[in-house]
């Protein structure tokens, strides 16, 4: 697939919001998609992780960075693109009692889904996650395969064994347990490209991300970090039946080869793919490499279905 089918654009996006627990709750969606919603090649819901909403990660714009939306690259190729920002982030309800844990995530991608659904009349989605943002789309995934065509992980990790990110966040265990919400600010968002290998990144991407997820969210929730240092494994790779991408970052240090491979050789559905992305540490959109890095999502977003299967 030509990594370019268009000139480099921005297309314009269109705010939705739906709610959850009888209206306890509501969750702002934003959406893209270049001409008839009806004529699209798919619908991509795209799940965000831990420290930053979905608009700052999926449609980040930085002058003279061709698609630096990745939004915007997949509206380009025919795809109607969503992505939700969980409760506790960005512009949805940040103020209930509770850390937003994986869970939580995982229901909220269903409630995303379900309105998605009654809007376009789409029985079945391309879902992409990144970090713990791919543990709540595995989990939707487990709860819901009906309604997942394909299913990517990225930056994923199952049991945390291995983990250097993860053993160092144990460490503050103790604090994130005592609290709702953590602290956000633009020197930790460097810390996130600089921790693992410095230089996968141009400093002004870094910038221009840590400017977007700092202008919606001073503090985000504790929750995914407890269940990352504490509760791992939250997701059974028996139960994920639905055709999945495992992608790790040469350089990621959420999750060790050996931990992903594990993970791999469970999954059920034959139609299942496992790359290493060169040069890649863990925001992989906001890489020097991310054109690769759209080129493989898209690659197996547009997969034809197996005709024989034995």
């Amino acid at each position: 697939m030509n990594q370019m089918t268009k000139p480099a654009a921005t297309y314009k996006g269109t705010d939705h919001w739906t709610t959850k627990d009888n209206g306890a709750a509501k969750l702002f969606m934003f959406n893209k998609c270049d001409g008839d919603p009806a004529k699209a090649v798919g619908t991509i819901l795209f799940v965000h992780g831990s420290s930053m909403a979905g608009q700052p990660t999926f449609d980040l714009q930085v002058p003279g960075r061709p698609f630096s939306s990745s939004m915007d690259y997949f509206a380009s190729i025919g795809f109607d693109v969503w992505t939700v920002d969980m409760e506790g982030y960005g512009r949805s309800t940040k103020d209930r009692d509770n850390n937003a844990p994986i869970s939580q995530g995982a229901d909220d991608c269903y409630a995303a889904a379900q309105y998605i659904q009654k809007l376009r009349g789409n029985k079945q989605f391309m879902v992409y996650g990144i970090s713990s943002g791919a543990l709540r789309a595995a989990m939707f995934a487990e709860r819901h395969p009906e309604l997942v065509a394909r299913l990517a992980l990225d930056a994923f990790v199952w049991t945390g064994e291995g983990s250097p990110t993860l053993a160092e966040r144990k460490k503050k265990l103790p604090d994130f347990i005592k609290i709702n919400r953590r602290p956000m600010s633009k020197p930790f968002i460097h810390s996130v490209f600089d921790r693992d290998h410095p230089d996968t990144a141009e400093r002004n991407v870094i910038e221009a991300f840590a400017d977007a997820v700092v202008a919606l969210d001073d503090s985000v929730p504790t929750g995914t970090y407890v269940d990352m240092c504490s509760r791992l494994p939250v997701v059974n790779p028996d139960k994920i039946t639905v055709p999945t991408l495992i992608m790790r970052g040469q350089h990621d240090g959420i999750a060790s080869m050996e931990d992903l491979i594990k993970f791999f050789e469970k999954l059920p559905n034959p139609d299942k793919q496992f790359t290493v992305m060169s040069g890649i540490s863990h925001a992989s959109f906001q890489q020097k490499n991310y054109m690769m890095v759209y080129h493989i999502l898209a690659s197996f977003f547009t997969q034809p279905e197996p005709v024989y299967k034995g």
